[in-house]
């Protein structure tokens, strides 16, 4: 699509956007600065609002955007060092563009936590998707929602070349939908929910995977900045993971208030939102199912499906932007 190949090739006009909204001098007074998006909760947001990182020897500044096409920009202006939980799309956009980017850590996967929802007046469901054909669509482009949405059409033999598609954050995409402006919009997390009070998604659970795949998103570096830091990196590494560990073996309760009101939601929307998202373990991470092998054909052939949509020019192999190294080390700490 020409709107998506013109965004892959303006990553460098991004980041001087990006730029913009970070205090230069106080990023440099941070051992680091760590980007991730609000309404989107997860663990790690229990230590972020404690000490957990300053107790082991990190001093950092977090950053919110509202994707991660935006964090892409952030780390190319050198901005923002890490990205949590940024999704595969804008990742693989970046790095076929050109750059410096590596993931380190698969941050969570969330098949149902991404998903389209349209407006409930139009009465379209999964047996009658055709008629979504030459409606408006609320897409963030070149994101996790922008693939889920092109798989979702092609499934249903929607030609979305007919539709009127808009470049949308979830949050705008959510308030035009709630105005009737959109006929179907696309997103994740809290605006997601939002989104769900005025209409249905077409597919959900297994059906949707199938469909969709594994959605899921990683933790992101710029590789040169990281290979000079490795330590600053396993570090937050470690007490990410111990916040998963924590989270997965019996502390939601405790952390759920404190995350949620960190992610700018209240308790019931934080809990409705993780409750469609899986914290993997060191181990499994490190794994065949993750890191070890599923990543590495997942990113190819997520890459060639982007490529033949025009959205990038895939490149041979996305093996080398895949490094479990820091994550092993961290679990060695």
């Amino acid at each position: 699509m020409t709107n998506t190949r013109k965004l892959m090739n303006s990553i460098a006009s991004l980041a001087l956007a990006a730029g913009s909204l970070i205090n230069v001098s106080a990023a440099n007074a941070a051992d680091l600065v760590v980007a991730y998006f609000p309404e989107w909760p997860m663990p790690f947001q229990f230590a972020q609002a404690g000490d957990q990182y300053q107790k082991a020897g990190l001093n950092i500044k977090w950053v919110s955007f509202d994707a991660g096409t935006a964090m892409s920009a952030a780390m190319a202006s050198g901005d923002v060092n890490i990205s949590v939980s940024q999704g595969v799309t804008p990742f693989l956009t970046a790095v076929s563009a050109g750059q410096d980017l590596i993931a380190i850590s698969a941050a969570t996967s969330y098949s149902d936590n991404t998903n389209c929802v349209v407006r409930a007046d139009l009465e379209i469901t999964k047996e009658n998707a055709k008629e979504l054909e030459g409606k408006t669509a609320g897409v963030p482009l070149q994101t996790a929602a922008h693939t889920d949405f092109l798989a979702q059409m092609a499934h249903f033999g929607v030609d979305v070349d007919s539709m009127k598609l808009i470049d949308m954050t979830p949050v705008d995409a959510a308030a035009a939908f709630a105005s009737g402006n959109m006929d179907i919009v696309c997103g994740w997390g809290g605006p997601l929910l939002r989104m769900k009070e005025y209409g249905q998604p077409l597919l959900v659970g297994a059906e949707k995977e199938a469909v969709s795949g594994k959605i899921y998103d990683v933790i992101s570096t710029t590789a040169s900045w990281a290979r000079s830091n490795a330590e600053t990196v396993a570090t937050f590494l470690k007490v990410t993971e111990e916040m998963n560990d924590k989270f997965n073996q019996g502390g939601k309760d405790e952390m759920m208030p404190v995350i949620a009101k960190m992610a700018g939601m209240d308790l019931e929307g934080a809990l409705g939102t993780i409750g469609a998202m899986k914290f993997n373990s060191t181990a499994d991470q490190l794994g065949p199912e993750w890191m070890g092998g599923f990543m590495q054909k997942n990113f190819k052939e997520a890459a060639d499906k982007m490529d033949a949509a025009g959205s990038i020019k895939a490149l041979g192999s996305y093996d080398s932007f895949i490094d479990k190294s820091f994550l092993e080390a961290a679990s060695k700490m």
